[in-house]
């Protein structure tokens, strides 16, 4: 049997960023399948072995934040990578708070996500702020 690759989820609802991250992944290496919606995520989350999750914290439907919160109940221990394009300093201190890798600002810079990513496999992963 083929063991399948760790994969990073994307939930992200711009299929343009979508798109981009994936490719900016996948050029690195990095096996990846994104998701439009945080409920599209979770119906097929158990199928997949994913590292950690790249998470738009404005969504359509359940928000990112509240998909952390779903993802804990569950007790999936999955790292998540919280992105977004309304930065503001409470926003931000409540994604640290969540136990977050990183909180980045679109537009960030590729190396900030790829770093943000490759401390997910790392024993010392620390909150990424940009």
């Amino acid at each position: 049997m083929t063991r399948r690759p760790l994969t990073v989820a994307i939930i992200e609802d711009d299929s343009s960023m979508r798109k981009s991250i994936e490719r900016l992944l996948n050029a690195c290496g990095i096996a990846v399948e994104g998701f439009a919606t945080a409920e599209a995520f979770l119906e097929c989350r158990a199928e997949h072995g994913f590292v950690c999750t790249i998470v738009d914290i404005h969504l359509p439907g359940m928000s990112g934040f509240e998909l952390r919160r779903e993802l804990d109940r569950r007790g999936a221990g999955l790292p998540v990578i919280f992105i977004t394009a309304i930065d503001d300093e409470t926003l931000r201190d409540l994604a640290v708070e969540s136990g977050c890798v990183a909180y980045l600002h679109k537009p960030f810079a590729p190396e900030q996500l790829i770093a943000a990513v490759k401390s997910t496999l790392g024993p010392e992963a620390r909150p990424v702020v940009r």
